[in-house]
Order: C-alpha cells, then structure tokens, then sequence
C-alpha cells in the first residue's frame, strides 16, 4: 500500500497558537515543521508548539527561514554561504534547545520560503543549508523538492533525504511551484487539494499549470497553516488519502 508523509509549517502564527486553531489542524497531519528565529517563531513559540506536536505524536523538524520577518521570509536575500551556513545553524540549534528541554527529538530540516526555492536549483545555496544543519546534527532528515538537484545536494553533504510535494500548491510545466506573485499560486479548495494529493501518492502524477502531467515522486506532502482555510484542507486531504487506501505515517 503507498504510504506518505503529511507535513505542515508550524509556530509561525501566534495568534493560531493561542486560539487552538494551530492544533486543531495537528489531527490531520504527521510531521510538523517548526519556525525556528529566521522568518517567524521565538522561543515562547518554538516551546508551545514544541508541546503540541508531542500531544499528537508528530513527528517534529526544524524550519528555518531567512531572517527576514517583515517580508515572512519569502523574499530572496542576497547572503553569502558563509552568512547562510551561520544562520541555518542558529536557527535549528535554537529549537534543538528547546527540544532538548522538553524530551523532544528533531527529526528534520525544512528550509522555509524563498531560501527554500531559491536552493532547488541553487547547488552553492542547497550546500550552505547542509552545512549549518551538520554543524548542529548530520543524523536528521533534510526535507527538499522533489525529484530537484537540491536533493542531490543534500545527499552528497551525507544526509538522509526526503522528497516533497505540495497538496495545496500549483506546479509549474517544469516541475517548480508557480509562483506566489500569482493569484492562482495557492490551492483553496480542499476537495482540489485532496484530489492533487491523492494523484501524488497513488499516481506520482500532478497536472500542472495548463493540464499537462508531470510525474513526481514523493515521501512528503506539504499543507501550509498560513494558507486560509488550512484546517479545512488538512483534513481533506487526509481523509481523502486515507479513503484511497493511503497510509499518512510521519517520516
């Protein structure tokens, strides 16, 4: 039976934190990435979130961003490896103390954002993030796009891979993420969103942007929690897959 991962951004919001609506949608998801510094999160945030993700046995991972808050991170930042490397560290290191704390074990590593996108086909970029993780732990998982070169990268650095794919996303012809400076970018709809999902885990199969097939082969699937009606697409796309006989197990 095909088996996938479901991931999510996590600690980035406080508002969803205090409300419950951040852990509302932990039911329906697996893996929870966690906002570490950079784009979002504190250490009030990291350890309240820290604390949920236990309560629903998540598996749980770093999610490290450009130190960027005003534009959330997802504004390419012209840094040097050296200045990426660094911050990477910082970043993971940060959760990994407050993890420590807690009993809790970081599993992953998910850049975040533009720093995320820019390292798909970014081999210099892809090769700074490793290196920050490894300074902290080269024993965790590095999450990346699917079937891209940054997950050559990162194996070549000795890391244990994952490849992800996004329920909630639209795909560009080549395999990329349309954009987010176009309206059509997000997946609203979670029928659409547990469709897509479904296709990825059964099929290796997206329709892309203009109805052409692209294959695609994944461990990991995305629902981004900043993405209105989240809530309402994770448990779409769980149901969904657990109803075409998938099975949802963290990585």
């Amino acid at each position: 039976m095909p088996r996938i991962d479901l991931n999510c951004d996590m600690g980035e919001i406080p508002e969803a934190i205090a409300d419950g609506s951040q852990e509302s949608l932990m039911q329906w998801i697996t893996s929870a990435n966690i906002a570490c510094g950079g784009h979002a999160g504190d250490a009030q945030t990291m350890e309240a979130t820290i604390r949920q993700a236990q309560k629903h046995n998540l598996a749980i991972g770093a999610h490290p961003g450009y130190p960027d808050r005003e534009n959330f991170g997802r504004i390419e930042l012209k840094l040097s490896s050296r200045e990426v490397a660094d911050f990477v560290f910082e970043q993971v290191s940060a959760l990994g103390v407050v993890a420590t704390k807690l009993g809790a074990k970081i599993r992953h590593v998910k850049p975040h954002g533009a720093l995320y996108n820019q390292a798909v086909h970014n081999a210099e970029l892809a090769a700074a993030i490793a290196e920050g993780v490894a300074r902290w732990n080269s024993e965790v998982v590095l999450v990346g796009l699917a079937d891209s070169p940054m997950l050559d990268v990162f194996r070549h650095a000795g890391f244990a891979v994952a490849a992800e794919a996004f329920a909630d996303r639209l795909y560009e012809p080549d395999g990329t993420l349309r954009s987010r400076k176009h309206d059509d970018a997000l997946i609203s709809d979670p029928a659409e969103a547990g469709k897509q999902a479904v296709s990825i885990a059964t099929r290796g199969k997206i329709v892309a942007r203009g109805g052409q097939e692209i294959s695609v082969n994944a461990q990991t699937l995305c629902i981004h929690g900043d993405t209105p009606g989240s809530d309402r697409i994770a448990a779409a796309v769980s149901q969904t897959l657990r109803a075409a006989g998938v099975i949802v197990h963290p990585l």
